[in-house]
């Protein structure tokens, strides 16, 4: 079964199309690279329209992670964990995931990660505490909260 080419674009159509792409949602550098390659430009126009779409604000590394990190946490309640090894593909900087793990309170974490376990004992069935206690702690730890903080957590319920 061959695969169709993709569509080989011109430089302004691609330009065009990457905006209305950067527009819709916030996008990190790694995504619109590879946009720009499945539009058929090469290293020297990638570079070039990136660097313009960073001087008209429609591309900034900082806010992709910080959307990032507060619609993960907020909305699908992610722990630190998962969230970093999602942004992992990204390629961002230190200093920016830094920042970006900053739109996290401390006290705002452990309100939803006790939330998640409540939420999970409220649905386990097993009576034996300990597997119990396992069966919540793996969830949750799933879901890429802590481990130490998970037990902790669940030991002083």
């Amino acid at each position: 079964m061959d695969e169709q080419p993709k569509k080989q674009y011109s430089i302004q159509e691609a330009r065009e199309k990457i905006r209305a792409f950067c527009a819709y949602r916030e996008r990190s550098q790694y995504e619109v690279r590879e946009r720009l390659y499945e539009y058929g430009l090469y290293t020297d126009a990638v570079n070039q329209e990136i660097s313009s779409l960073i001087q008209e604000n429609f591309l900034n590394e900082e806010r992709f992670a910080r959307a990032f990190v507060r619609g993960k946490f907020s909305i699908k309640k992610w722990g630190r964990v998962k969230i970093k090894q999602a942004l992992y593909p990204h390629q961002l900087s230190d200093y920016i995931l830094k920042k970006a793990f900053s739109e996290i309170e401390e006290d705002q974490y452990l309100k939803t990660l006790q939330e998640v376990i409540e939420k999970k004992a409220a649905s386990v069935k097993i009576k034996n505490g300990f597997e119990r206690n396992g069966k919540i702690a793996q969830y949750v730890i799933s879901r890429g909260f802590e481990p130490s903080l998970v037990w902790e957590m669940i030991k002083n319920r």
